[in-house]
């Protein structure tokens, strides 16, 4: 069978002057991170890097350039593909191991358990294809095979840490539910979450492994005490407070 070969796999835009979203457009939805470059003075963040397919530093030569810290928001394999192509790293302590003994990547259907399909279908993805792409990144890429490089994390972050990029300062959040080292990268001066996937506008996933819906409905109330303008999330579109509100209350009624 024939297979589609991408002629480019990443996408980006820019939001504004110093934020450019990068996402792998070929990715089905459930598998599709958004990838976040903060461009600071002093340095830059990036914040989630996709699967790894193929190089995101090359794909984004212009952007990755001098002092890079490279922040996971949590350790599953859509979000930390591409972290071994930079030297420092950063995840919560206790999502370390997930760096330097990475997951599974998931590329197909059948190497997710009866029970992890349920949970993921039931939220709202519809996954119909045994493949979870709809192109390859090159010839012979092989995907049954392929699976993610470890990196090795040089800041294990702590709840209340704060990146400095010399310009912008970011609180760290720790927002476990989704994943027991979730987080959230807060800047209260422009009212600037960068979420992760505790919360995005799309299905949330809270009954897959490591994931526990009572930590879940504790990050959703305090989520809900901040007061955020902008989401930019581990998935989907960004989003403004209207819409936050609406996601948060809407999970806490659900499921509270």
């Amino acid at each position: 069978m024939s297979v589609i070969i991408a002629d480019r796999w990443f996408s980006r835009r820019r939001i504004d002057d110093e934020i450019t979203l990068l996402w792998e457009p070929h990715v089905t939805p459930f598998l599709r991170c958004n990838i976040w470059h903060i461009k600071g003075r002093d340095r830059d963040l990036l914040v989630d890097s996709g699967l790894g397919l193929c190089s995101l530093r090359d794909a984004a030569k212009d952007l990755f350039q001098g002092d890079i810290l490279a922040v996971a928001t949590h350790t599953h394999s859509d979000h930390i593909g591409g972290f071994h192509e930079f030297e420092r790293c950063a995840v919560h302590r206790c999502e370390a191991d997930g760096l330097l003994r990475p997951e599974d990547a998931g590329l197909l259907r059948s190497q997710f358990s009866g029970d992890e399909l349920e949970s993921i279908i039931n939220a709202g993805y519809v996954l119909e294809n045994e493949e979870l792409v709809t192109a390859y990144p090159y010839q012979k890429f092989d995907i049954a095979s392929f699976s993610l490089k470890p990196s090795k994390p040089g800041w294990l972050l702590e709840e209340g840490d704060v990146i400095d990029t010399g310009d912008r300062h970011f609180q760290v959040l720790h927002l476990p539910g989704h994943s027991p080292g979730s987080i959230g990268l807060w800047e209260e001066s422009t009212g600037i979450l960068f979420s992760g996937d505790a919360i995005y506008d799309g299905p949330l996933l809270d009954a897959i492994p490591g994931s526990d819906i009572d930590d879940y409905l504790r990050t959703m109330q305090r989520l809900r005490a901040l007061d955020v303008r902008v989401v930019h999330g581990g998935h989907e579109e960004s989003f403004g407070r209207e819409r936050y509100i609406q996601l948060i209350d809407s999970y806490i009624k659900k499921r509270g």
